[in-house]
C-alpha cells in the first residue's frame, strides 16, 4: 500500500462501479482486474473494440503527463492525426488466443481468415479487418451466454508486415459488456521496437469471469506470446491477400 492509499483510502469500490461522469473503467497497473461476474455482465455479448490514432510527434511523454506539466495545452487542439496512413504505414491487428473448458486452442485473427464464430465454439468472432483505420476501428465479440465453455480468452493486437509503431499509435483496447460500464485499457507505454502487445485476459476462474489487464509488449508475433502464456500451438508465416484502398 502506498503512503496516499493510507490517506485516501482504498479506491476499490470507486474502481469496482466505474465512473459516474465516463460510465467507463480503466484498467491500470495498480488497479489491474474487474470482475464481470460481479457486476452482472457475465451474459450475453461482449464487444471488443480497437481504436488508435496517430502521434504527429515522439517527443515527451504520454498526453496525460503532458497536460499535468502543462494545463493550458488542454485548450489547443491535440497534436493527433485520426487513422493518417500517410505520416506512418501501420495495420494494427486485432486478435485472440483461445482456450475452451473441452481443452480446445486456437487464434481469432485477420490472418488466415481465422474469423470465428460467435455461435459456436469458440464462441468468439472477429467483424472483420480494418486495413486503413477506419473511425470504427476493429471489433470483436466474444458470446458470454456460453461462459461454461470458455477457459481463457488472450486479447492481443500486433503491427502487420510493416514498421513498429506502437511508440507512435495511441491504442485503446475498449471492452462494451451487456452491463454496466466499458472497460479501456490503453497501450500508452512506449516500446518502439515491439510488434505485438498481450492486452487483456478474459478468464473463467471457478465460474467467475474475470478481466485482467495484461499490456505486455513482445518483439516478436503469435509465436512469441503463446510461449509466453503458455498457449502450445503451432505457428507458421502467414500472410494477408493484398487488397486496394477503397475496394
Amino acid at each position: 500500500m502506498g503512503f496516499f492509499d493510507g490517506l485516501l483510502g482504498s479506491r476499490t469500490a470507486d474502481f469496482d462501479s466505474g465512473s459516474a461522469a465516463t460510465n467507463s473503467i480503466e484498467l491500470t497497473k495498480r488497479h489491474n482486474q474487474v470482475s464481470l461476474t460481479k457486476q452482472g455482465a457475465a451474459t450475453g455479448h461482449l464487444r471488443v473494440n480497437l481504436s488508435w490514432r496517430m502521434r504527429t510527434s515522439d517527443i515527451g511523454g504520454s498526453q496525460r503527463e503532458s497536460l499535468l506539466r502543462h494545463p493550458f495545452k488542454a485548450l489547443k487542439p491535440p497534436e493527433v492525426m485520426g487513422h493518417n496512413q500517410s505520416m506512418v504505414n501501420v495495420d494494427l491487428d486485432l486478435a485472440c488466443l483461445y482456450e475452451l473448458a473441452d481443452g480446445t486452442k486456437g487464434v481469432v485473427q485477420p490472418l488466415g481468415n481465422y474469423f470465428g464464430d460467435v455461435n459456436a465454439p469458440p464462441y468468439v468472432k472477429l467483424s472483420g479487418d480494418d486495413r486503413f483505420g477506419s473511425a470504427s476501428g476493429e471489433t470483436m465479440y466474444v458470446n458470454l451466454d456460453h461462459r461454461d465453455e470458455i477457459k481463457r480468452l488472450l486479447v492481443f493486437v500486433y503491427i502487420y508486415d510493416q514498421t513498429p509503431a506502437f511508440d507512435r499509435t495511441h491504442a485503446i483496447v475498449t471492452l462494451y459488456p451487456s452491463n454496466g460500464p466499458r472497460i479501456e485499457i490503453h497501450l500508452d507505454e512506449r516500446h518502439p521496437q515491439a510488434r505485438s502487445c498481450a492486452v487483456v485476459m478474459i478468464e473463467n476462474v471457478k465460474g467467475e469471469l474475470v478481466v485482467r489487464r495484461e499490456v505486455k509488449f513482445v518483439y516478436g508475433f503469435q509465436a512469441e506470446l503463446d510461449r509466453l502464456y503458455g498457449w502450445g500451438l503451432q505457428w507458421g508465416r502467414g500472410y494477408k491477400s493484398k487488397v486496394e484502398k477503397g475496394a
